[in-house]
């Protein structure tokens, strides 16, 4: 049967947006969206409201599958490196056409940007930034390939609101620009993304 949690009362809420301490281990709170959990004092970015789910204890939480906060620990615990930075991927994976930033990141995944820095070119070779960089060029790359979308729409649909910033990117990355590379990939059955 899936739990709810608790009621998010407006004391609960105010303990939450205002990093009440004194409300630590009466109750945590989820972010639906995330899928993490928090101690109320945690110095994370405030959640949306409606994605707020309230338990009791860390147990309640870790049993609806919600990780606990690597920033604020509430359980004492932390997940393994490995896990935070594939969750972190996984995140850029599918908000890639969104603004993201480091700052961004290290809130959404309750870390701070030097360690998610410092961790995640540990573990993947390169900075988060490369990453999204990487990711959207690939993206960019299918664009190009399968559909007839303009350079424009390409770089506004991969998180690049500046085509020309995107131009110089996509060359850089890939040795070709946009146009040079859909051009070469129109003889081409599927997309070449070799160069990544």
């Amino acid at each position: 049967m899936y739990n709810e949690g608790f009621t998010l009362t407006s004391e609960y809420w105010q303990a939450i947006i205002h990093n009440d301490s004194s409300y630590d281990n009466k109750f945590f709170y989820a972010v639906k969206s995330t899928g993490i959990f928090c101690r109320p004092s945690c110095k994370s970015r405030i959640p949306n409201k409606n994605n707020v789910r309230i338990f009791l204890n860390a147990e309640q939480a870790l049993h609806e599958n919600f990780r606990p906060c690597k920033r604020c620990k509430p359980n004492g615990l932390t997940l393994p490196n490995e896990e935070w930075v594939e969750k972190i991927k996984n995140y850029i994976e599918k908000h890639y056409d969104e603004g993201l930033t480091l700052d961004l990141l290290a809130e959404m995944c309750h870390g701070s940007p030097f360690h998610l820095q410092r961790t995640f070119k540990r573990l993947i070779g390169i900075s988060p930034i490369e990453y999204i960089q990487r990711f959207r060029i690939v993206k960019a790359a299918e664009f190009l390939s399968h559909t007839n979308q303009s350079i424009k729409e390409i770089s506004t649909a991969v998180g690049i609101e500046n085509p020309e910033y995107f131009a110089t990117l996509f060359k850089k990355k890939t040795g070709f620009t946009p146009t040079e590379y859909r051009k070469k990939n129109e003889m081409k059955e599927g997309y070449n993304n070799e160069f990544l």
